[in-house]
């Protein structure tokens, strides 16, 4: 079984975009290659500044929806 990860990936133009993945090595890789999603294609793909486990893909789902409803100045405290 594999494990669900919730992440944050700073863009290269400074924007966060957040993410689901069981890999987050190979998604970052893939997000750089441009082949993850329209918008990190568009803005460039930088670093993982934020994983957080999650229970299963529900619950990594549910998390991610959270965190794309919170303001950028929330994201940035939660990245710590």
């Amino acid at each position: 079984m594999n494990s669900w990860f919730v992440y944050i990936l700073k863009c290269t133009d400074g924007s966060l975009y957040t993410g689901i993945t069981t890999d987050v090595e190979r998604r970052l890789a893939e997000h750089q290659a441009g082949t993850a999603s329209k918008y990190t294609a568009a803005y460039g793909a930088d670093k993982i500044v934020y994983t957080e486990k999650a229970t299963d893909r529900s619950g990594a789902s549910k998390r991610e929806a959270e965190i794309k409803q919170l303001t950028r100045k929330q994201k940035q405290s939660l990245l710590g």
